[in-house]
């Protein structure tokens, strides 16, 4: 049976344009409350493989959306490479033991030796092909290398980055050499999460925007562009989706072998589809705060809709789902942007 998320992916004709959310198997649903309260954690539920199938398909059936994004982290990467991951109530991820020196990089487990420890990962995905509707696309991702880097550089969430940042100008080939080593631990990861079964790859840069605009290929983009490349070339028939948020003057330079770009909401559509709309499909972009309000939801849509008439487009908010957010909102979203875009 065809999906429609993997045929708008491709540019395909489409009944409807598709329409999913980031972080839309979360903390604003009440199911998936309950299921991280049973977990006891959030790393516990990411490596409980039924609990975390269990928490990906909610959106579906609650929400109505067109494809589920696989329930997991990305920091389990660097957690697997050897890194020791911490979640702090109110405070986020942490790592208590920061990379600051080459021989803490040395030591870090590379390659296939770490992709092949996320093993509830992929027995995750694997239950999550034998319960979703045949129609539903099941979303892998990663964390680019560069937004990886920052959380094992600085050691927990940052708004300055400077610790990341005085790397990057005075010993960039210290830089460079953690950037690598995680650049072949993402490629080898993604290729076992399509092997598991996943119909698409999204790739999140939440930090893109860290990087000056003349700086930003060197240190994330052409490593996010290698791991596109490498999955194409051996499975042409995954999507691919590239998400750099933050962005919006590095658009005339955006190149590589993959097929939808995410477009976030600081960037306009307009304008993204302007430099990009000829070559890749967009998605996006809806300021996520306008969930709060079902009428400024709808007048978005429409809007969205409108402008991207003529080229490939996945409906998606600029950023991921807020938890505060009534689910009621969130399904006005989707069943929206259905509505509007219906052939």
């Amino acid at each position: 049976m065809s999906k429609i998320f993997v045929d708008a992916c491709f540019r395909k004709e489409t009944p409807y344009t598709p329409v999913w959310m980031m972080r839309q198997a979360g903390r604003y649903l009440p199911q998936y409350l309950k299921v991280r309260a049973e977990a006891g954690n959030f790393l516990n539920l990411c490596h409980n493989p039924k609990k975390a199938a269990e928490v990906t398909i909610q959106p579906l059936d609650i929400v109505g959306v067109d494809a589920a994004i696989l329930f997991s982290d990305i920091l389990v990467i660097p957690n697997e490479m050897g890194m020791h991951l911490e979640f702090i109530k109110g405070e986020g991820p942490l790592f208590r033991d920061p990379i600051k020196t080459e021989a803490q990089i040395d030591a870090l487990i590379g390659g296939d030796e770490a992709a092949s420890k996320l093993t509830y990962v992929f027995e995750t995905i694997e239950l999550l092909k034998q319960q979703l509707p045949e129609d539903k696309a099941l979303i892998g991702f990663t964390g680019a290398p560069w937004t990886l880097a920052t959380y094992m550089i600085e050691g927990q969430g940052t708004k300055t980055y400077n610790i990341c940042k005085k790397m990057m100008y005075s010993n960039p080939a210290l830089l460079h050499k953690i950037l690598r080593k995680v650049t072949e631990v993402v490629k080898l990861y993604m290729e076992k999460q399509i092997q598991a079964g996943i119909d698409v790859v999204q790739i999140f840069d939440s930090w893109a925007a860290a990087i000056e605009p003349g700086l930003y290929d060197e240190f994330s983009w052409s490593y996010m562009v290698e791991i596109a490349e490498y999955l194409k070339e051996k499975y042409p028939h995954i999507p691919i989706i590239m998400f750099p948020k933050g962005i919006p003057a590095f658009l005339d330079k955006v190149y590589g072998n993959f097929d939808v770009f995410g477009v976030d909401w600081g960037t306009p559509m307009s304008l993204a589809k302007e430099k990009l709309g000829d070559r890749y499909v967009l998605q996006g972009n809806m300021e996520p705060c306008r969930l709060y309000s079902k009428e400024e939801t709808t007048k978005c849509v429409e809007k969205i809709q409108e402008t991207m008439q003529g080229v490939g487009h996945i409906f998606n908010l600029g950023h991921g789902i807020l938890p505060d957010v009534p689910v009621e909102n969130a399904i006005h979203f989707v069943k929206e942007c259905q509505r509007v875009s219906k052939k």
